[in-house]
């Protein structure tokens, strides 16, 4: 399994493209595989004949372990991929150590915390004796873990040859978890891929960050009024849609410019606020949920990021969506009146320190110069990192993106 992104640590095989018995070139997709980040083709390493397929569909599988073999001419069959070279993983071995057994992975410490395995008692098929997510599967599927109380915690023995991980790295809490009734009739679905890293981020950002809530109201009368004198002649003349979403961005982006505190993140000792302004966006595919970003969209104009909007979705629903399009968000603006909602609470899409909710337009009664007027109108929800926002400067924010949109027309605000 090769290395498909930066913080990636396993992935899923969704389908084989390949079969043994087939050949293949070099650089030949031979299968797809789904990481907590996107879905990918994974290329052949060789040209030659597949031999074996070692991991099945739906397996999930570390990088560096054995995918399948391929026979190349004039030599043995060959590993399709090969495990990583120690010096690529975060811990290296030092020279002449047989002992790999301490050495843990991220996913293996992951695994016994949440179901309290003493790694001691587990016996490594890896490397060196090293232990495998496999091994502490297998250990844990026999029943033969024995549980710790809930209040002990993991003994500095025990994670003192872990991998060393990022400055204020988060470790979930030992849980006791009870086992889940299955009645008859019932369904159950395997969490993986991306429903299992949205579950593991939400309850890291629930956990983590005190969030903090607010919400506005917005007069948007005059943008569905210029946007709906536009949209025609720009999707005969662009090809894709003018969308209000794009309107939205572009005010978020404006605002973003004034009040930099929002786009920043919590380090621990240090709040880090990005120089860029790259906003996250989440998009639906059947049951689905991708976060792409649109960078830099300050520099954009409405037509620029209505384009980008219109591109990372074509990509969502052709699942060809690239860990760089995924990566280097600093700000989350999430279209939740896509659906009609118009009031909700977003959770921060960790380790970013906010997120805007921009709800469904709708008509109602407003009370204008003491008479009721139809307007539009739309809430905008701001869910905030209370380590690093106070609700002084996100309520200076709002009220800015508030006045930016309130005031659209094509004198103010142009779309090319």
């Amino acid at each position: 399994m090769p290395q498909l992104g930066e913080s990636v640590t396993e992935g899923t095989i969704s389908t084989w493209l390949v079969k043994a018995g087939d050949k293949v070139e070099k650089y030949d997709p031979i299968a797809e595989v789904m990481t907590d980040k996107v879905n990918a083709e994974v290329p052949s390493s060789f040209s030659g004949t597949i031999t074996e397929l070692v991991a099945v569909e739906g397996e999930t599988i570390e990088v560096g372990q054995l995918m399948c073999y391929i026979e190349v001419e004039g030599l043995a069959a060959e590993p399709a991929v090969e495990q990583q070279a120690a010096s690529e993983t975060n811990v290296t071995a030092p020279e002449g150590a047989a002992d790999m057994k301490k050495r843990y992975s991220p996913v293996v410490m992951r695994l016994a915390q949440e179901h309290q395995v003493d790694l001691n008692k587990v016996n490594g098929t890896g490397k060196g004796g090293r232990i495998t997510r496999k091994d502490i599967e297998a250990y844990i599927a026999k029943g033969q873990s024995e549980a710790k109380p809930v209040s002990e915690p993991v003994s500095a023995s025990e994670t003192s040859h872990s991998e060393p991980a990022e400055a204020e790295e988060f470790t979930p809490p030992i849980i006791r978890r009870r086992q889940v009734k299955v009645n008859p009739g019932d369904r159950e679905i395997p969490v993986t891929g991306l429903r299992k890293t949205i579950a593991q981020n939400m309850v890291r950002s629930k956990t983590e960050i005190p969030h903090a809530w607010m919400m506005i109201e917005v007069d948007v009368t005059n943008l569905v009024a210029y946007r709906n004198a536009e949209k025609d002649s720009f999707r005969e003349n662009e090809g894709y849609n003018l969308s209000y979403f794009a309107f939205f961005l572009n005010a978020v982006a404006k605002a973003l410019k004034k009040f930099p505190e929002l786009n920043s993140c919590w380090a621990g000792d240090k709040i880090i606020q990005r120089n860029d302004i790259n906003l996250s966006i989440a998009v639906a595919h059947e049951h689905e949920l991708y976060v792409p970003v649109i960078k830099n969209v300050d520099e954009k104009s409405i037509k620029g990021i209505a384009k980008e909007i219109a591109q990372l979705s074509k990509k969502a629903r052709t699942n060809s969506l690239t860990q760089e399009d995924m990566e280097g968000g600093t700000f989350t603006v999430n279209n939740t009146g896509s659906f009609g909602s118009v009031e909700s609470m977003g959770v921060i899409n960790y380790p970013q320190a906010a997120i805007l909710q921009v709800e469904s337009i709708v008509k109602r009664p407003v009370i204008i110069d003491d008479m009721f007027a139809a307007r539009d109108m739309v809430n905008l929800c701001l869910s905030l990192d209370h380590r690093v926002l106070d609700g002084v400067i996100c309520g200076a924010f709002m009220s800015h993106v508030k006045a930016i949109l309130e005031n659209i027309s094509s004198d103010t605000t142009p779309i090319y």
